[in-house]
């Protein structure tokens, strides 16, 4: 029994659920129903993916009993507008752990940067451009998918990935899980308060005009902004300090040279690791 089921938020707004035990991955789930036909409004849950994926095209496997959902929404905006539902994602499931975990496990302070230990409690942040840290080591990731209908309109599949029970072996960066960090919550109770978690960004978003405060909202729960930064683009390293995210969305860096750079796509390492991992 998968027992998933909706906040009272999301059921009273007309969302809808599809749960599994298992699932290969949840956005194609997703992609697949909006191919359909499906109207959109609808979630896929699933206690383990055995062939999800992440950003561009990396293999993303789910233990089971960690959380793998999708929504598939087919938003009234532009695709310009519509890239930025990445934040609504990331300000969404941030408030989400942050109702589930309790306050003395969460503390303040740029990741990695505040020389504050885990029995401190643990440093929940978001970490540009879609995944959640935990004292810098990966939690949950999110991943956006776009496909095009045949009526002109974009149906998108915004993935959610979260370590509830065991962090995925064998990655190329550090990652935890809330059993780890000592913290006891089921992938159901996670995705019942992401959904309605959900409701209310998604709500403040208003179909990309009131982006400006979504994005106020995850430059609050940002991991390293102040601090160095490196950003791999395809194999070109750009270095400097991560000075904020843009009303685009996008990551200025200042260089040493003071000018500012802006980052649409890359991997980002912090702080002390940027210049070894990058």
């Amino acid at each position: 029994m998968t027992a998933f089921a909706l906040g009272p938020k999301a059921r009273t707004a007309g969302y809808r659920l599809c749960g599994f035990d298992a699932v290969g991955s949840t956005n194609s789930e997703a992609l697949t129903a909006a191919t359909g036909g499906d109207a959109g409004g609808i979630w896929f849950a699933a206690l383990q993916q055995t062939a999800g994926r992440g950003r561009r095209g990396r293999q993303w496997s789910t233990p089971h009993g960690n959380l793998a959902a999708t929504l598939l929404i087919i938003p009234d905006a532009d695709p310009a507008a519509a890239a930025t539902l990445g934040f609504v994602a990331g300000v969404s499931l941030n408030r989400a752990l942050g109702q589930l975990l309790p306050a003395t496990d969460i503390r303040i302070g740029i990741d990695g940067a505040d020389g504050i230990g885990h029995s401190q409690g643990a440093r929940i942040a978001l970490k540009w451009p879609n995944d959640v840290l935990a004292d810098g080591a990966k939690l949950a990731g999110i991943l956006l998918e776009a496909q095009k209908l045949d009526d002109g309109r974009h149906a998108i599949a915004i993935g959610f990935g979260v370590n509830a029970v065991a962090a995925p072996d064998g990655l190329p960066y550090p990652a935890t899980s809330l059993t780890e960090l000592g913290v006891a919550r089921s992938a159901q109770q996670i995705f019942e308060s992401l959904s309605d978690c959900w409701v209310d960004v998604f709500g403040l978003w208003a179909d990309g005009h009131g982006i400006a405060a979504v994005l106020d909202y995850w430059r609050q729960a940002a991991a390293g902004i102040g601090a160095p930064v490196s950003v791999n683009q395809n194999g070109q390293i750009v270095r400097g300090i991560f000075e904020t995210i843009d009303d685009a969305g996008r990551l200025i860096v200042r260089a040493d040279n003071d000018a500012r750079i802006a980052i649409t796509a890359g991997d980002v390492h912090f702080g002390a690791t940027a210049s070894a991992r990058s």
